[in-house]
């Protein structure tokens, strides 16, 4: 789906300050191909609305009261009813202490509050196309960062278990922050092949999106693992 598309992008707005929320509305309804369906104060009005709209999209805040917006991401996407709703982050910081956990919730991404309008909206037809919206300098922040934290106290809930050797190669990929065609020129493959590989491990890792795809990479060692050696 695209903003082109006939069908206008559908997007919720949950944030607390109504002041944010309108001026999303705002910037969405004045853009053509897209089209505001709701607006949320906390994370139980996103759930609600989310159920009831089913939105392309969720621009959502991370700290709400009541149910904040990892919650609200975490029961969004784990509804199967649900599973064509997209939600994108919105965060005051570069990495918000709760970035991750949104991450894991299922979240497609993250964005910046003061990141200007025509990226927010380029962001909104990334994520509503089903990708996920992980830059590479994003990317590499999560990584420098989560590489420092202790070793979990429990074992990964996923494994590389049935992963073969070149899908390996390409979730390091992903894991890194490279886009499929960068990927396709490094291991010198087809974009058609590189898609199918990470067709193939979106369905074996259980990923919901190439978000979850970085998340299990760190989760499972395969990045910045301090036991075995990896690396960025």
């Amino acid at each position: 789906m695209t903003m082109t598309d006939v069908t206008p992008v559908r997007v919720l707005i949950a944030d607390d300050q109504a002041m944010v929320r309108g001026s999303f509305r705002v910037l969405v309804d004045h853009t053509p191909g897209m089209t505001a369906v709701g607006e949320a104060a906390n994370g139980a009005e996103a759930v609600e609305l989310a159920r009831r709209e089913r939105p392309d999209v969720v621009l959502m805040d991370v700290r709400m009261p009541d149910c904040d917006g990892i919650e609200a991401t975490r029961q969004i996407c784990s509804d199967p009813a649900l599973s064509g709703v997209r939600v994108l982050i919105l965060t005051t910081f570069h990495l918000d202490e709760y970035v991750y956990a949104a991450l894991r919730a299922g979240a497609a991404g993250f964005l910046l509050k003061d990141t200007p309008p025509t990226e927010v909206l380029a962001a909104v037809g990334v994520v509503a196309a089903g990708e996920a919206l992980l830059a590479p300098s994003v990317t590499r922040r999560l990584i420098a960062e989560f590489a420092r934290r202790p070793e979990p106290a429990r074992p990964p809930s996923r494994s590389l278990d049935g992963v073969t050797d070149r899908e390996l190669e390409v979730l390091g990929l992903i894991a890194r922050g490279l886009s499929n065609t960068e990927i396709a020129e490094h291991l010198h493959l087809s974009l058609a092949t590189v898609k199918t590989h990470i067709g193939r491990l979106l369905a074996k890792l259980r990923a919901r999106d190439r978000a979850q795809l970085v998340i299990v990479a760190y989760e499972t060692g395969l990045v910045g693992d301090r036991r075995h050696g990896g690396n960025l």
